[in-house]
């Protein structure tokens, strides 16, 4: 699940992911710049609500808690290690997956954002332990109307080496296109849903 609390219409983002959390498997917490400038989130409120969010996944059974990883900023992966952040979720412009392997230790998890086929391919040789792919259908969270698509997305996760999560836009209906197998990162179709723990549950089954 991608969290991104200022995109978010639902009037308590952190409520509706509490809501949504025994039925994810991992976070990424992301947060915006004022003004919905392009960037990396602002270290501070990617700190306080990275925070936040291991402190809702604390609460639920062990064995049973999502794993928690921050978008961007692999100084802020590496100070909340300790506390329990996983790893980082890199784009194409954000510091390179092996100085951030380096940085992180060949524990940590590390995503990387990928938009095309060319990138899907390029990435066989990168440090990584999984790729996004996307946007896969116009997406409010990043500003853009136009997807890739369904077919594009199942082509992609044939031909990487690593797990591939199709992301953008992703909803019940996209998931069904989806399947069978495949893999999905959603936020506000969980998140801004009247009843987020039902939408959680809707997508899994989606996926078959």
């Amino acid at each position: 699940m991608i969290f991104t609390p200022e995109a978010l219409a639902a009037p308590d983002p952190e409520a509706a992911l509490a809501r949504a959390l025994p039925w994810v498997d991992l976070v990424q917490v992301r947060v915006k710049l004022p003004g919905n400038r392009i960037g990396p989130s602002p270290a501070r409120p990617l700190v306080d609500w990275t925070r936040r969010v291991l402190a809702l996944a604390a609460e639920l059974p062990e064995g049973s808690r999502p794993l928690v990883t921050v978008d961007d900023r692999v100084d802020v992966a590496a100070a909340l290690a300790a506390e329990g952040v996983a790893g980082v979720h890199l784009g194409q412009a954000d510091c390179p997956p092996d100085v951030a392997r380096g940085l992180l230790g060949p524990t940590a998890l590390i995503g990387w954002s990928t938009g095309s086929l060319a990138e899907v391919d390029s990435a066989a040789s990168m440090t990584v332990d999984y790729l996004g792919f996307g946007p896969v259908a116009p997406t409010v969270t990043k500003g853009l109307d136009r997807g890739l698509g369904p077919q594009l997305a199942r082509e992609a996760a044939a031909r990487s080496r690593w797990p591939l999560f199709a992301i953008g836009g992703i909803d019940a209906e996209l998931a069904r296109a989806l399947a069978p197998g495949a893999r999905v990162a959603v936020g506000a179709a969980i998140l801004d849903a009247p009843d987020p723990a039902a939408a959680a549950r809707e997508l899994r089954a989606a996926l078959g």
